[in-house]
């Protein structure tokens, strides 16, 4: 699901999100989870973060489409893979993604995340690593 007036959220609007916000976005992340996990196998265990010179992937924020400074997850994958999922069955109606720099995708992490790395999670479709995923419930520290 796309919304043509959607935008990631600022820095500031990050600073701001309440206890219930962060709550709401660590719900919404749990069930993307379960969602994702139909169609691809997420690892148990993280992986340095994809912001390396070096690296070069596409970066999509997934948010809350009810109050879209609420990020649920972060994806970064690997180019022309990320098409390839059933989005619109993976993100119900509640969910919107939107494309992101890679630079801004680095804001937004520094600025919600625990640790400087690691907060990425690699995940396989068709058996080969498509990319990697964040998601909002690591921020309470809520890993599964």
């Amino acid at each position: 699901m796309l919304a043509a007036s959607a935008r990631p959220p600022s820095i500031e609007e990050i600073k701001k999100l309440t206890v219930t916000d962060i709550a709401i976005m660590s719900g919404l992340a749990h069930s993307l989870r379960d969602n994702l996990k139909k169609y691809i196998e997420i690892a148990p265990y993280t992986t340095s973060d994809p912001f390396g010179e070096k690296d070069d992937y596409n970066y999509f924020v997934l948010l809350d489409s009810e109050e879209p400074k609420r990020m649920v997850s972060m994806i970064v994958t690997k180019k022309d893979l990320f098409s390839q999922l059933p989005w619109n069955n993976i993100l119900n109606e509640r969910l919107i993604k939107l494309p992101i720099s890679k630079e801004d995708a680095a804001a937004l992490k520094f600025e919600l995340m625990p640790k400087d790395t690691n907060n990425f999670y690699p995940y396989r479709h068709s058996g080969n690593v498509a990319g990697y995923i964040m998601f909002a419930s690591q921020i309470c520290g809520q890993h599964q």
